[in-house]
């Protein structure tokens, strides 16, 4: 059985996370292309499963375990006793092949092919003006998208973007929910993104039935991996 302080934990986060996080959106503005992860093409899938390679200190509540998944998939997954409860995705886009982050670090300062030192207080504080501007066309996409699906029943809720460490790398730490009229929770997301000079790392999960894989079933559950999770991304073998 789980500690009862991961219960007290996970019930606290499901309440916490979405209240207020609805006034932050109109902050952003409404993209300027599609939909931000489109025109990037992903690393070779026939690598295998990249956190293999990546996955540092393997955080879990008691009873819990983490690991990669079997396959070349990208999935990280999440079980209790045999039984998974939930997985987290990772998708890593070259530079390269990603147009509209390039053009978004050329807004940021930082021309493509140019000598950075990505560890400068300088660039680092460029790049993470890139990062949220990527976060920014992520939010307002998934709006247009979700007010097409649900109309007002469901009301989108954003939490704010925050600077935290994803590996080595500084990164953001961002995620959104869908509150129905109930007062219950339609969907959760959570994601990390993080850049390293030639590609971009973005980590997702969530709790959404339509979300094919980096998904966990219920609700609680997600609630309760979720401090977890954010230790994991702190110390993954990035870059």
């Amino acid at each position: 059985m789980l500690r009862l302080y991961h219960l007290l934990l996970g019930s606290i986060l499901l309440v916490s996370i979405p209240v207020g996080a609805k006034f932050i959106l109109p902050q952003f503005s409404p993209p300027k292309v599609g939909k931000p992860l489109a025109v990037a093409r992903l690393s070779n899938p026939k690598e295998g499963n990249i956190w293999q390679k990546i996955l540092g200190s393997a955080a879990a509540p008691t009873n819990w375990e983490v690991a990669a998944c079997k396959g070349n998939a990208p999935l990280l997954c999440v079980s209790s006793k045999g039984e998974v409860l939930g997985t987290v995705e990772i998708k890593v886009y070259p530079l390269a092949n990603n147009e509209d982050f390039q053009k978004k670090l050329v807004a940021a300062g930082i021309p493509p092919g140019s000598q950075v030192d990505y560890q400068s207080s300088k660039y680092q504080s460029q790049i993470l003006s890139a990062l949220k501007a990527w976060v920014a066309d992520h939010y307002a996409a998934f709006v247009k998208d979700r007010q097409g699906e649900y109309g007002k029943q469901i009301t989108f809720s954003a939490y704010p973007p925050q600077a935290v460490p994803v590996g080595k790398l500084q990164g953001i730490r961002y995620g959104f929910a869908g509150l129905n009229q109930q007062g219950g929770v339609q969907e959760q997301h959570i994601g990390h993104i993080a850049f390293d000079g030639s590609k971009l790392y973005v980590i997702t999960t969530a709790f959404d039935a339509g979300t094919q894989t980096g998904k966990f079933e219920k609700l609680e559950n997600l609630a309760i991996f979720q401090p977890y999770l954010y230790a994991i991304a702190a110390d993954l073998r990035l870059p």
